[in-house]
């Protein structure tokens, strides 16, 4: 089965398709250039992938040059090839340029889908989706697209009348379907093997925390939230007196963290663990008693996959899809939610009345299991499987 993945932008599209791609290797769906074949067992988890870095025949991720999906996917071990890509919503008079970069792309995506021939696209978004679903689709390839956030941008809008199948994470997201409604299937959110590896112990000694205390973990997505992080640091003399704090603060703003964290006094700096980025997110969720993060598609699969509540705090300059997610999980009793221009004030109270009641922290970690989609990795390659080598498009 040929298989070709487009999906770039955030992680909380890359992530979902670096597990579906798992799912595939996993389930010995795919043919190997390394003389594996399809019966031969494999691992769960990355090592499943590095050990084909030799290169999986059938298995290419497209993305673009610039984006966050070029280094995780290389160092997933998985073929990668970039082409030219750019937004077209709320760029002003970079419109013109941006859509040169776009047709551009488009040619770059019909010369590679008409080189590699594959069986089935799957997509979840990205600058270059939309060019590589169009080419696709002229090629006669069906296309499984997969919506990371409740509600599709444009972008995926646009996909979802080209794609065979749309994987969906909740029912919530049937409705921007309505025209479509027989190609949505509900898999839930999908979520990395390696993720529930993770044992608390193993946070706990990995990031140096204390045993004895609660772990807030913050995180911000891999650039950052500068709103969020500096509401973070004038939480934390109040916050450390009792808990430790994992804070994933971003690359843009780890020159401030570090100032902040030098700043402290020597009693609460031992309780502070910052990091801009960490590539061990299961042991991340695994140490944390509570999350406070911005409302990426993510947060909609890892923190009910670990149980993990949440105080979440869209991203005000994102359309809406942020506080759709937030809402969904606010909903289900598993989150509470901080708009962005009230941080300053409501943040470090709420984290420590959220910390400091156990009765209602519990209810908010069985509501956010309750939500949770364990094998929707599984369901989606599934999907893949169901129409590769199928009939073209009709």
């Amino acid at each position: 089965m040929r298989v070709l993945i487009s999906a770039g932008g955030t992680g909380g599209g890359v992530y979902p398709a670096l597990a579906v791609a798992q799912a595939l290797i996993a389930d010995h769906s795919l043919q190997t250039a390394d003389g594996l074949s399809p019966g031969t067992r494999r691992d769960d988890g990355p090592s499943a992938i590095r050990s084909t870095r030799s290169a999986i025949s059938d298995l290419l991720w497209v993305g673009s040059p610039g984006g966050m999906e070029a280094d995780l996917v290389t160092r997933a071990g998985l073929p990668f090839s970039a082409i030219r890509g750019a937004g077209l919503h709320g760029v002003g008079w970079r419109l013109p340029l941006h859509t040169l970069q776009v047709v551009r792309g488009f040619f770059e995506a019909l010369s590679l889908v008409r080189t590699f021939q594959p069986e089935v696209l799957f997509v979840t978004g990205g600058f270059v989706a939309g060019p590589v679903a169009l080419a696709a689709w002229l090629r006669r390839v069906p296309i499984v697209m997969y919506v990371p956030d409740l509600e599709p941008g444009l972008a995926l809008q646009f996909i979802g009348r080209l794609a065979r199948t749309i994987a969906v994470t909740a029912e919530d997201s049937r409705r921007y379907f309505e025209s479509r409604a027989r190609q949505v299937v509900v898999t839930g959110y999908p979520t990395r093997p390696e993720l529930k590896t993770a044992t608390r112990a193993q946070a706990i000694e990995h990031f140096g925390l204390d045993s004895r205390r609660r772990t807030i973990l913050v995180t911000g997505g891999s650039r950052g939230a500068r709103s969020l992080n500096r509401a973070v640091f004038a939480a934390l003399p109040d916050w450390l007196k009792d808990f430790d704090v994992l804070h994933l603060c971003g690359r843009l703003d780890w020159a401030e963290t570090e100032a902040v964290r030098d700043a402290l006094s020597a009693e609460a700096r031992p309780h502070y663990h910052a990091f801009p980025y960490v590539h061990e997110m299961g042991l991340a969720l695994a140490a944390a008693d509570l999350a406070v993060s911005r409302a990426g598609a993510s947060a909609l699969g890892e923190y009910p996959l670990f149980g993990l509540p949440a105080v979440l705090v869209p991203y005000p300059y994102a359309w809406r899809y942020q506080k759709v997610n937030a809402d969904y999980l606010v909903a289900r009793g598993a989150a509470l939610r901080v708009n962005d221009e009230d941080l300053p004030q409501q943040l470090a109270p709420t984290v420590r009345a959220l910390l400091s009641d156990t009765e209602r922290l519990e209810r908010m970690r069985h509501a956010a299991q309750a939500a949770a989609t364990p094998d929707a990795a599984r369901r989606i390659a599934g999907e893949l499987l169901k129409l590769a080598g199928g009939h073209p498009q009709s």
